[in-house]
C-alpha cells in the first residue's frame, strides 16, 4: 500500500512557509506521493504553482495533480504544464484528471460545461500525441519539453459513475475514487465498477486503483474542524446536503483514522491520498506515526 496526502490548498491564508514546510514534511515522511486539488473561485491557491514549488523542494515523492480538471483546460497548454512539472520534479509525475462539478469554476476561466466529458476523452489523447513528439498542427513544432517517461506521466482518471468508468476505461491507466468518510463499502462498489469497465474494454491490465478521505487530527477540535471543512467544500451544492454530509463525519481521531485506512486497504486500493481539513503541521505528523506503527 502507497500512502500519500493533499496538501491544504483550500485554507485561505496560507504563505510560502506553511507550503514549502508542508512539502518538506510529507518528503520527509513513510509516503509515497503528495498531491494538490484543482480549484477556482474561493481562496485556494494555484496547483501548477504549488506543485512545481513542491517539486521543486522534494526529491524522493511522487508529485500528483488531482484533481486537473481537464475539460476547462486547452490540453496543448495542460500537455505543457504537465511535462514541464516532470521535468522539474525528475520524472516523479503521476496526473490524476477529471471533469470536476463546480460550474463557477469553468465560468470563471471561459470554458463551457458543456460536454465535459467527452471533451475530457480528446483533450487526453491530445496530451498524449503532444508527449509523443507530434506537433499540435501540420507544420507546427513539436511542443516540448519531452517527459522524462517515454509516452508521458501515467494517467488517472478520477470517476465516480458507471458512464464515467467506461469512458476511462478506453483510456486511464488507473481510477481515484472517493469516500468522504472512508467506508469500505463505498470503495469496493467503486472499485468494482472500474474492474468491470476495465474488462469490458478488454484492458490488457488492470486499473491502478487509488482512493481518497477526509480527515482532522487537529491538534483541538479535529472533530469540529473536519465537519467545518467539509460543510464549506460542499456549500455550494447547497446549505442542506453539505449539513447532511459534514454530519456524517468521523475520521477526527487517530483510532477513526486507522480505521479508515484499514477500510481502504480491505477494499483494495493500493494507494490512497489522505485529504486534511486543516492546514496544521499536526495533519501530516500524526498521520506518519499512524503509518510508522502499521
Amino acid at each position: 500500500m502507497d500512502y500519500g496526502i493533499c496538501l491544504p490548498y483550500m485554507k485561505e491564508g496560507l504563505g510560502r512557509d506553511d507550503l514549502l514546510g508542508w512539502a518538506r514534511a510529507i518528503d520527509a515522511g513513510p509516503f509515497e506521493s503528495l498531491s494538490c486539488g484543482e480549484r477556482i473561485t474561493g481562496p485556494t491557491v494555484d496547483m501548477r504553482g504549488v506543485l512545481a514549488a513542491a517539486a521543486a523542494v522534494t526529491e524522493r515523492v511522487r508529485i500528483v495533480p488531482s484533481l486537473y480538471v481537464l475539460p476547462m483546460h486547452d490540453a496543448v497548454r495542460a500537455a505543457k504544464e504537465i511535462a514541464t512539472l516532470d521535468v522539474l520534479s525528475g520524472g516523479r509525475v503521476e496526473v490524476t484528471v477529471g471533469v470536476g462539478g463546480r460550474e463557477a469554476d469553468y465560468r470563471a476561466v471561459g470554458a463551457s460545461f458543456e460536454r465535459r466529458h467527452s471533451r475530457m476523452d480528446d483533450q487526453v489523447a491530445e496530451m498524449r500525441r503532444i508527449w509523443r513528439g507530434e506537433p499540435p498542427f501540420e507544420g507546427a513544432d513539436p511542443v516540448g519539453p519531452k517527459p522524462l517517461k517515454a509516452g508521458g506521466p501515467p494517467i488517472h482518471a478520477g470517476v465516480m459513475g458507471p458512464k464515467a468508468m467506461t469512458r476511462a476505461a478506453r483510456w486511464a491507466d488507473g481510477v481515484y475514487v472517493w469516500s468522504g468518510n472512508g467506508e469500505q463499502a463505498e470503495i469496493e462498489r467503486l472499485l468494482g465498477m472500474a474492474d468491470t469497465a476495465w474488462t469490458d474494454a478488454k484492458r490488457s491490465r488492470a486499473p491502478r486503483r487509488i482512493g481518497g478521505f477526509w480527515y482532522s487530527l487537529a491538534k483541538q477540535d479535529s472533530e469540529v474542524k473536519l465537519r467545518e471543512y467539509v460543510y464549506d467544500y460542499l456549500s455550494i451544492f447547497g446549505e442542506g446536503p453539505a449539513r447532511a454530509m459534514a454530519s456524517q463525519m468521523t475520521r477526527s481521531s487517530p483510532d477513526a483514522v486507522r480505521e479508515a485506512i484499514d477500510h481502504l486497504e480491505a477494499a483494495g486500493c493500493e494507494e490512497m491520498f489522505l485529504v486534511p481539513a486543516t492546514a496544521e503541521i499536526a495533519e501530516v505528523e500524526r498521520v506518519a506515526e499512524i503509518l510508522d506503527r502499521r
